[in-house]
């Protein structure tokens, strides 16, 4: 094992043995070259006043070299901002920008310890590094039966996890109690990472606060009982939220400092949060009960971090990272998000509203629970999903996701107020022609 693994697992053993038998080995060997190319660039960029031949960059008259049919595509940018590389952990004004969105959106983080953010290429790179971190073939990985196949790709197919459900619905809800069945398995000394995706994906569905409560303590008594808790927190959907009885902090909130054997993980991004998803900006942020701020344990996670990112896809784009702080900078942010997130619930509202007045639609589809997010989700009593997704595209042209057999995803993120009572309408006829 390279010397500087050596030194960060010993940094994190030191401040919280449980997180050491928490990383996988991939996580133990992995570390940050601070003695390579980029230690010594960054050096030279700080003292070589005179000439610096350092990095792999061609520069022209003291900024990045550029051609002028790239550069014509960027008016407002030089090309030194938009062009150049990023550190492997991203740029660090956009790191503390983020984590200040986070402190405001989420007050109750003020009186727990957290990393800083580290930059990620979107929320799917984000889940896979944590992956790459956490989880060894067989290592148990506890899902709600509502998940987004991103997960299986990652975690199953990837890293060859073992997945476990829990049962994501109840009657008018969440069934806090499967989840609890799931967790009360776990045997103790034995390690589990549990991942919750609020507002879900694909049901469009957040908590209550008493539900999220349930999930929080149910995690802290599986801590308490000596079974090392992963909690990876999926915040894509983080912010649009439309009702007001549901949790408006996530989850990660509730878990962050909370015990030393419950690691919490923030997984979340610019991508849905500012509107800009083919950026692919996503961040990482841990917490642990034990660790202060400015903690060495998580100086090691960042670093584990950032070498799994200098080994992958070396950073990610630095003009897309300025773009997203020059948005968390301007002075009416958080302003213009919450028009759009009202426009969203606008959206979601004429949902409910146009089921509720077709009970005749209930025949044939029934809806889950919703309340957030860009999606809701389908029963399908009868027949089963993908036909009537066929049926729909091949002779009504409209796209919808079947996501099993019996549930069909209906993103109304992409459909204006208008247009959504059309499209139950022809969900409805559909499904009448499969029948007849």
């Amino acid at each position: 094992m390279n010397q500087l693994a050596i030194e960060l697992n010993e940094k994190i053993a030191q401040v919280n043995p449980h997180v050491l038998e928490m990383l996988s080995a991939l996580g133990r060997r992995i570390y940050f070259p601070v003695k390579g190319i980029l230690s010594q660039s960054a050096e030279a960029k700080k003292l070589a006043k005179r000439y610096n031949a350092s990095i792999g960059t061609a520069m022209e008259l003291g900024q990045a070299m550029a051609l002028d049919s790239v550069m014509d595509s960027l008016p407002g940018w030089n090309p030194s901002d938009a062009l150049l590389y990023a550190p492997s952990p991203g740029i660090p004004e956009l790191r503390s920008a983020w984590q200040e969105k986070n402190l405001h959106d989420n007050p109750t983080l003020q009186s727990y310890s957290g990393s800083l953010p580290v930059v990620t290429n979107g929320l799917s790179n984000a889940i896979s590094l944590a992956a790459d971190l956490f989880v060894d073939a067989n290592d148990t990985v506890l899902l709600p039966d509502m998940n987004w196949d991103n997960y299986h790709l990652n975690f199953q197919d990837r890293i060859g996890a073992k997945l476990q459900f829990w049962k994501f619905f109840r009657t008018g809800g969440l069934d806090c109690a499967s989840f609890r069945e799931a967790l009360a398995a776990q045997v103790p000394g034995s390690k589990i990472l549990c991942l919750l995706n609020f507002p879900n994906n694909p049901s469009g569905y957040t908590p209550t606060e008493s539900e999220g409560q349930e999930l929080a303590d149910a995690l802290l008594a599986t801590a308490a009982r000596g079974v090392n808790v992963i909690a990876l927190v999926d915040d894509a959907y983080y912010g649009l939220f439309f009702e007001e009885n549901i949790m408006r902090e996530s989850l990660y909130s509730k878990l962050a400092g909370r015990h030393p054997r419950l690691l919490a993980i923030k997984a979340d991004a610019a991508t849905k949060e500012l509107y800009v998803w083919g950026l692919r900006i996503g961040f990482l942020t841990f917490s642990v009960g034990g660790a202060e701020n400015n903690s060495p344990l998580y100086a090691a996670l960042e670093a584990k971090t950032a070498g799994l990112i200098r080994s992958t896809i070396s950073n990610s784009s630095q003009l897309s990272q300025k773009i997203a702080l020059r948005a968390l900078r301007a002075s009416d942010f958080y302003e213009q998000r919450a028009a759009k997130a009202e426009l969203m619930g606008k959206r979601a509202r004429a949902v409910r509203q146009t089921l509720d007045s077709h009970p005749e639609y209930a025949e044939y589809f029934v809806p889950y629970p919703f309340n957030s997010g860009y999606f809701m989700c389908l029963q399908i009593k009868k027949g089963d999903a993908e036909t009537l997704r066929q049926k729909l595209l091949q002779k009504f042209g409209v796209g919808t996701i079947a996501i099993t057999s019996t549930n069909l995803r209906i993103a109304f993120s992409c459909l204006e107020v208008n247009e959504i009572p059309d499209l139950f309408q022809l969900i409805y006829q559909a499904a009448q022609e499969i029948e007849a």
